[in-house]
């Protein structure tokens, strides 16, 4: 966010957990036309010409993908509920591309975004997007960072204008990026140096995944953050802020044909560059289980959290996926789920409890259980406790009762999920951006229906294993 990298990712979170997309069933590639009825899911039919500087494909439910002469990819989802719009611009750039000793430059990029360019001054975007009645801002993940305006739908060309303008005139002055760099600092120190539970995951982060980028935050080590100059930010703007490397996403009360012309006029006269290759290194193995234990002044309550290395959709085997949704739903999706009535209802050993599933990366997901002890209660006694709840899953799969009543939840979330236009432009935008496609974002709830209580409990003891994990425990530093 050009304020922080913080509210967006953990919106993202939550639209995983609903079941952002799946990992297989392909679609065709052959165009149709755009205001033809939509073709059964996997289906096409003929296209009119659409010129030298598309291609086109049209799936279900109007929605539209296009790419320019200059390799921008533009998604078109149509929502005609309101006369409003969502913009958002997704670069396939993010905390796994950040050169070795420079981490949290991605991040650091999404804030000099805001700086300005040779029409607009620093901070004259955000205000001309208001000044417009519209909101605007940005985030930054593992793979992808997105600048995104919620506005009218009359307003559309000038936010696409104004992204265009920055994506092609960044003013990188020596001035903005010591500037910037500073701010960055500043965020760290706010979201991570004083907030221990921010520092633990940190930690634990940087242990699960050992070697590979995910282990390094997105928003940078303070001492690496320090290192990152002028130049260093040209070369990373240059090699990665290109049309041939972003990806379009209109969300709203628009034409697919419509977009393409606006995209066309804006987008389409962005030269391509040289990109950056984007390395792909192999998640190296684990060999035991890893735990750290952190003592903090500022902490004020105790916690036990552990991470696991799981598949994600874009990783795992077809079905993976939708049983770790479906397990995180049974495990520890709210007050009726197994850590929740077990440890906080029947035990009364902690005060919360859950577990969450993140599987919106291009690599390993990540799966999470956690708990906060009551007085007087022990961390070994605790852990000991979701161990054995942990058990009972890989024992035995869910009744069906207990099994349906989480899917439904699941499959609800989602559909109500449907209602939020920023939602739906969120949905596909991270889905594309780590490899999926259109139709694994559509086919999601019927993948969740042909999950069973079988396929849970594999994923269980197939990927909950420990030495897969990461253990930690937060507590509060006595004098």
């Amino acid at each position: 966010m050009k304020n922080g990298v913080g509210a967006p990712l953990a919106a993202i979170a939550v639209i995983v957990v609903a079941g952002l997309a799946t990992y297989f069933a392909g679609r065709s590639e052959a165009p149709v036309e755009a205001d033809a009825p939509a073709a059964p899911l996997g289906e096409v039919a003929s296209a009119p010409e659409l010129g030298p500087a598309v291609s086109a494909v049209v799936g279900e439910g109007g929605v539209a993908e296009f790419m320019l002469d200059n390799g921008m990819r533009i998604l078109v989802i149509p929502d005609h509920r309101a006369p409003v719009v969502t913009h958002m611009v997704w670069y396939r750039v993010g905390g796994v591309d950040d050169p070795f000793g420079l981490s949290g430059i991605a991040h650091f990029f999404e804030h000099l975004m805001f700086k300005g360019t040779e029409k607009i001054a620093p901070g004259d975007l955000s205000r001309i997007v208001a000044r417009n009645g519209g909101q605007d801002n940005a985030f930054t993940g593992h793979d992808f960072t997105a600048y995104y305006q919620r506005i009218a739908k009359d307003r559309l060309p000038l936010v696409m204008e104004l992204e265009a303008d920055r994506m092609e005139n960044l003013n990188l002055s020596e001035e903005n990026v010591a500037t910037e760099r500073e701010v960055v600092r500043e965020e760290r120190n706010m979201r991570v140096e004083s907030d221990p539970t921010a520092q633990l995951r940190e930690q634990m982060s940087a242990a699960l995944f050992l070697s590979h980028p995910y282990g390094r935050p997105v928003i940078g080590w303070d001492e690496e953050i320090q290192q990152i100059g002028r130049q260093e930010a040209i070369d990373f703007y240059t090699h990665h802020y290109a049309p041939n490397n972003a990806m379009l996403v209109v969300a709203g009360d628009v034409e697919p044909m419509e977009v393409l012309d606006l995209a066309r006029e804006t987008y389409g006269l962005v030269p391509a560059r040289e990109l950056a290759p984007r390395a792909h290194p192999a998640q190296p193995p684990r060999l035991s289980e890893t735990r750290i234990d952190l003592a903090h002044a500022d902490a004020r309550l105790p916690m036990l959290s552990r991470m696991y290395r799981v598949p994600s959709y874009k990783s795992g085997e077809p079905g993976t996926a939708e049983a770790l949704d479906m397990l995180t739903a049974i495990l520890g999706g709210g007050a009726t789920s197994r850590l929740y009535r077990d440890l906080v209802v029947e035990r009364q050993l902690a005060v919360s409890a859950g577990s969450y599933y993140d599987g919106s990366s291009a690599s390993l997901g990540e799966f999470g259980v956690y708990a906060y002890p009551r007085d007087g209660v022990s961390f070994e006694q605790l852990e000991a406790a979701m161990d054995e709840v942990l058990a009972e899953m890989f024992n035995a799969p869910p009744e069906t009762g207990e099994f349906e009543r989480a899917r439904t939840r699941l499959v609800a979330a989602h559909t109500y999920e449907q209602d939020s236009q920023f939602a739906l432009a969120m949905d596909y935008g991270v889905s594309l951006t780590v490899g999926l496609t259109v139709a694994d974002v559509q086919t999601w709830p019927d993948r969740i229906e042909q999950v069973t209580p079988e396929d849970v409990q594999n994923v269980a003891r197939t990927y909950l294993i420990k030495k897969e994990a990461v253990t930690g425990t937060l507590s509060p530093l006595t004098p």
